[in-house]
Formats: structure tokens, sequence, C-alpha cells
């Protein structure tokens, strides 16, 4: 590949750590006149606490950058699987409910 060629490609490493990846249901958006503070959290039921998993702190260039991504994502996932059911959320700060199995004693 000559130079002309590797100009404007970018080679991504995911490390295994990383791959798997972290579940949070619920962000907390922070910001200043310089950066966007965004904190991933998992809220489990009937847990008075909950941990944040991932901060992320960006750019607000790079934020609005990434809100049109994730918009054009969204666009195309309803597109092949029909539209995302938010459950009647009208509070992003707030989990919605917990929907997954129901635990028994």
């Amino acid at each position: 590949m000559s130079n002309q060629e590797s100009k404007g490609k970018l080679n991504i490493e995911l490390p295994e750590e990383v791959a798997t990846g972290i579940y949070a249901n619920l962000a907390v958006i922070t910001h200043s006149p310089a950066e966007f503070v965004m904190d991933f959290i998992q809220v489990m039921p009937g847990m008075p606490k909950a941990k944040v998993r991932s901060r992320v702190v960006m750019s607000p260039h790079h934020v609005k950058r990434l809100l049109a991504a994730l918009a054009e994502n969204v666009q195309r996932f309803e597109s092949q699987h029909g539209p995302i059911n938010d459950h009647g959320a009208t509070d992003l700060g707030t989990p919605l409910p917990y929907m997954g199995p129901q635990g028994e004693a």
C-alpha cells in the first residue's frame, strides 16, 4: 500500500478486555464549556446503589458528531427492525423499568 493509499485510513485495535463491552441502562451527561462527560451506569432492580461502569469524556465537537452518528444508526435499525419502543419513557434521566426475567425464590 502506498503512502497516499494509507492516508485517511485508521487502524483500530480492540483489546480483548474491552471487546466484551460494558452493560449500562442509564447515562448521566454533564458538560462544561470545554467538554462533555458521559457516565454509563448499571442499575439493578431492587438495589439502592448503582455503579458507574464507564466514563467517556469528549469535546463538544465530537459529541455533536456522535449525536449525528447515533441518529443515523437508530434510523437504519428502525428501517430494518421496526420502531424502537421506548415504553413511554419521558424522563431520560430515569432508567426504564427492569424488563428482564423475574426471579422467584
